[in-house]
């Protein structure tokens, strides 16, 4: 359906057009801090606690040497640190640092604000079908946990 008289477009390209809004905002509010887009997607999956390679590679669709190179880059920026797995020695986990932490407790939140107002003309009404509706799609194709609620951050990191 290409756009009609009322200014509306079919699902596919809003669906399509949205994902490259999000993406952009995302983009642009990592390049603020310093990072890019996958190092940001890295440490906001760590807020919740440090992950293994594979755990990480399956969550940000990423082949392990494309991991691999993605985890050295943010090491040496200082952000992630490699771990031995508790349970098992040989086992790799990467966590953040004290800074990588910082860093994305600020890069989380203002992300976070610049998502929340791209449907600023929204009443709360239209915001809760779009939440509503869009989580659905989400949660209907087991999407990984990338970005979580911001009260569930701020409730499991206390």
């Amino acid at each position: 359906m290409a756009e009609d008289d009322e200014g509306r477009i079919g699902v596919v390209p809003a669906l399509v057009r949205g994902a490259f809004l999000v993406n952009a905002v995302y983009a642009e509010s990592a390049r603020e801090y310093g990072l890019t887009s996958q190092q940001g997607k890295l440490l906001c999956v760590l807020m919740e606690g440090p992950l293994g390679m594979g755990e990480l590679g399956a969550m940000l669709g990423l082949a392990k040497s494309s991991l691999t190179g993605l985890v050295d880059r943010t090491e040496r920026n200082g952000l992630v640190c490699r771990e031995s797995a508790p349970e098992d020695q040989r086992a790799v986990r990467v966590a953040l640092t004290p800074e990588g932490s910082d860093l994305v407790d600020e890069f989380y939140a203002e992300t976070c604000r610049r998502v929340d107002g791209l449907p600023k003309g929204f009443s709360d009404a239209e915001r809760g079908v779009l939440a509503g509706l869009l989580g659905r799609i989400v949660l209907d194709n087991d999407v990984p946990v990338l970005f979580a609620e911001p009260d569930e951050i701020a409730a499991r990191r206390r």
